[in-house]
């Protein structure tokens, strides 16, 4: 049977809406209603730690007591949310005398208002109903949406003179796999006129581009052929001055050693107005794919991130590996594939030689491969394995907590 509700868009700003229980169920609900300037009155004797949290911020009013007739007295909506069907019962009962509409929680054919699936995409409230199969509206949900940050469905939307789209989007694409790109910067991505991809950037998502998309390639192969940096800042300027919509997608996170910056500061010359969407870094993600975490209570209170773009003895390095290698706590080396025996000797000089050591190739792809050595061993291991770039080395006990199966 088709779900007999009327779905409709409520104007909740300012208005009171009453919430009865402060359990998981209201976790989950207020921070929409919040977020839609709703003026929410819970009443619960407890709450979760995040619902207090919200009313310690002042997001809500939090009645710390038991529901009570009269607590929807000028309500213009109503969520019976308790873990006990009796009290769900009378909120709805109440409700439905004052005639206003109340979802319950427990058992929504009994209360004169479903909540539906929802999300939100560029401008897009997207609701899903489905006659009581909650996993099955949220399946529909999370594929429309998806779709839409994807491109593979149409938003409808019709671009004009008040577009909020920037010159130029630069957008962190995360540490490879195509899936830790971050909602907004798919999003962006999707709408794009001209994308400035490096060879890190997660290649799969420029396949789902659309056609008339331009793809200009920005790759910086380690030691190898490589875009100038002023030309990718010329590339970015000239096209949004051209009126395109241009997304700079990097790999990682833009600003961690990803020369991000420059290009802000190139386009802010230029006039070019610049979106800065942040990603996922290699730093510490791939090291997570490879059960390396860069903390551990009891065992690392410190992480150090390191370029190895520049020798340790290399007179333009502003790195104090005297330093670095008293520290007892974790180093994650980036790009240190090449230089890793004077990066391994420099280490040596203050930390032990069976201090553990990771390295993760290829991380969160399907090719990830990780060697596990000692930094007295972990020159020859490499070698051995043919360890090439990209990679991150991880030195310090925490590379030692995991074991291979």
């Amino acid at each position: 049977m088709d779900d007999p509700h009327y779905l409709s868009g409520l104007d909740l700003a300012g208005r009171r809406v009453v919430m009865i229980g402060g359990g998981t169920v209201a976790q989950r609900r207020l921070p929409r209603l919040i977020s839609a300037g709703a003026r929410v009155e819970l009443v619960s004797p407890h709450t979760t730690p995040s619902v207090s949290a919200m009313a310690d911020a002042g997001e809500i009013a939090w009645h710390e007591r038991r529901y009570a007739e009269g607590d929807l007295t000028d309500a213009w909506y109503a969520l019976a949310c308790t873990n006990d069907p009796e009290v769900n019962a009378a909120v709805c009962a109440e409700a439905e005398r004052a005639r206003v509409f109340c979802v319950r929680a427990d058992d929504g054919d009994r209360g004169s208002a479903v909540t539906p699936a929802s999300g939100r995409h560029g401008g897009l409230l997207v609701g899903v109903l489905s006659g009581g199969e909650p996993l099955r509206s949220a399946t529909v949900r999370d594929s429309v949406l998806d779709g839409l940050r994807a491109g593979t469905v149409a938003d409808g939307r019709v671009p004009d003179a008040h577009d909020d789209l920037p010159g130029v989007a630069l957008v962190g694409g995360g540490p490879g796999d195509p899936e830790l790109i971050t909602v907004r910067g798919r999003r962006l991505l999707a709408r794009a006129d001209v994308v400035v991809a490096d060879r890190l950037a997660p290649r799969e998502l420029l396949d789902e581009l659309a056609p008339h998309v331009e793809i200009v390639d920005a790759a910086k192969i380690p030691y190898g052929r490589a875009a100038s940096q002023d030309v990718i800042n010329s590339t970015l300027i000239d096209r949004a001055k051209a009126g395109k919509f241009v997304v700079r997608l990097k790999g990682g996170d833009p600003y961690l050693f990803g020369r991000g910056f420059e290009e802000v500061l190139a386009c802010a010359e230029a006039g070019i107005p610049v979106t800065m969407v942040p990603g996922i870094t290699s730093a510490f993600s791939v090291p997570a794919a490879a059960d390396v975490p860069v903390t551990h209570r009891g065992v690392a209170h410190e992480v150090v991130v390191v370029s190895g773009h520049v020798a340790p003895d290399d007179e333009k390095s502003l790195v104090d590996w005297d330093q670095l290698a008293k520290m007892r706590g974790t180093i994650v080396l980036m790009m240190g594939v090449e230089r890793l025996p004077l990066f391994a000797k420099a280490l040596q000089a203050g930390r032990p030689g069976d201090t553990p050591v990771a390295i993760i190739e290829d991380g969160t792809m399907r090719t990830q491969r990780v060697l596990r050595s000692t930094l007295d061993k972990v020159v020859e291991d490499a070698a051995t394995a043919g360890v090439r770039p990209p990679a991150v080395i991880v030195f310090g006990p925490v590379a030692g907590l995991a074991q291979p199966s």
